[in-house]
C-alpha cells in the first residue's frame, strides 16, 4: 500500500474529469449529448485498450463472464452521462457537479432497496441532510413563477443532473454485483465499448458536423476521459477506498476554478452552501463506512483474503 499515491492518482483522476467536463460543456451548444458521449467513449476505448495491453490484462479484460450484467450496466451508466453531458450545455459547471453529489447519497438508498444492505439511522441521517443541501442548490432554479426561456432551460437542467444522478447511483449498484463475477478492468472496458455503440443509436436525432476546434475538443474529452478512468482505477491498488472517497468532492474545487476562469460562471451564495452541505454528508458516510470496516476486521480477525 502507498497511500499518498493513491490520493495522488484519485485527485488528479478527479482534476482530469473535471477539464473533460469543461471540454464537454464547451461544445455542448450545438454538439448533441449523444454525439459528445460518442466521442468520449470511443476515443477513451483506445486509451483502456492500450493500458490493458500494456499491464498484460488484455486476456481479463475481454473477458465477460456475466455479459448481460456489462449490457445493463453500459445502458444505465450510457443513460447518466448522456444527462449530465445535456445539463452542462444549460447550467454552470459548478452547479452541475454540485448537484451531481447526489449520487452518492442514493447509492446507499438503493444499496439498501436492491442489494439488503443495513442502513441504519447514522447514515440515514446523513443521506437526509445531503439532500437538503441538493434542494437548496436546486431551488433557486425552481422557478414557478418566472416564465422566462431561460429559467425553463435552467429547470430542464437541473432534471437532467438529477437524472444522470439517479442513473448513477443505479450503476454503482449494478458494478457493486458485477465485480462478483468480473474483473474491474473487463468492467471498465466493456462500459466504454457499449457507451460507444449505444450512442450510435443517437445519430438519426441530429449529429452535426463539428467545427475543427469542437473536434478537437471532442476527442481530447475522450481521450483525458480514458486516462482519468485508469488512474481512478488504478488509485484503489495503492490505497483503501474509505481513504481516497473523500478525494471524489476535490471536483468542485476544480469545477469552481474552471467554471469562473474558463466560463465567466460566479457562483451563487446558495449553490456554495448547498455544496458544503453536500460535501459534509457524504464525508459523514464514508467515515461511518470505515468505522464499520474496522469494526467488520477486527471480528473477523484470522480470516484469509479467500474468504
Amino acid at each position: 500500500m502507498n497511500p499518498v499515491r493513491g490520493i495522488a492518482l484519485k485527485v488528479t483522476a478527479i482534476a482530469l474529469f473535471s477539464i473533460m467536463a469543461a471540454l464537454i460543456k464547451a461544445t455542448a451548444d450545438t454538439v448533441p449529448a449523444g454525439q459528445a458521449v460518442f466521442f468520449r467513449s470511443f476515443f477513451a476505448l483506445w486509451v483502456i485498450l492500450a493500458w490493458l495491453a500494456m499491464r498484460g490484462d488484455l486476456s481479463s479484460g475481454l473477458k465477460a463472464n456475466n455479459k448481460m450484467g456489462h449490457v445493463w450496466r453500459g445502458v444505465i451508466g450510457t443513460t447518466s452521462m448522456a444527462l449530465n453531458f445535456a445539463a452542462l450545455g444549460l447550467l454552470p459547471l459548478p452547479e452541475v457537479t454540485a448537484i451531481g453529489y447526489a449520487a452518492p447519497l442514493l447509492t446507499v438508498v438503493f444499496a439498501a432497496m436492491f442489494l439488503g444492505e443495513e442502513v441504519r439511522a447514522f447514515r440515514l441521517t446523513a443521506v437526509g441532510i445531503g439532500l437538503i443541501g441538493v434542494v437548496i442548490v436546486l431551488w433557486p432554479r425552481l422557478t414557478i413563477f418566472d416564465e422566462s426561456p431561460e429559467a425553463a432551460l435552467a429547470t430542464v437542467g437541473v432534471l437532467l443532473v438529477l437524472g444522470s444522478a439517479v442513473f448513477r447511483a443505479l450503476a454503482q449498484i449494478h458494478i457493486r454485483q458485477l465485480v462478483q463475477t468480473d474483473e474491474t478492468s473487463a468492467i471498465v472496458f466493456y462500459f466504454s465499448l457499449t457507451a460507444t455503440c449505444l450512442s450510435l443509436l443517437t445519430l438519426p436525432f441530429g449529429w452535426v458536423v463539428p467545427t475543427l476546434s469542437q473536434a478537437l475538443m471532442l476527442i481530447a474529452a475522450g481521450l483525458i476521459g480514458g486516462f482519468a478512468q485508469i488512474m481512478l482505477t488504478s488509485c484503489y491498488r495503492f490505497a483503501p477506498a474509505s481513504v481516497v472517497a473523500p478525494f471524489d468532492y476535490a471536483s468542485m474545487l476544480f469545477a469552481l476554478v474552471i467554471g469562473y476562469v474558463w466560463f465567466d460562471e460566479v457562483p451563487t451564495g446558495a449553490m456554495l452552501a448547498g455544496a458544503s452541505i453536500v460535501i459534509a454528508a457524504g464525508i459523514m458516510i464514508i467515515w461511518r463506512e470505515r468505522q464499520l470496516g474496522l469494526k467488520r476486521g477486527k471480528a473477523r480477525p484470522n480470516v484469509t483474503p479467500q474468504g
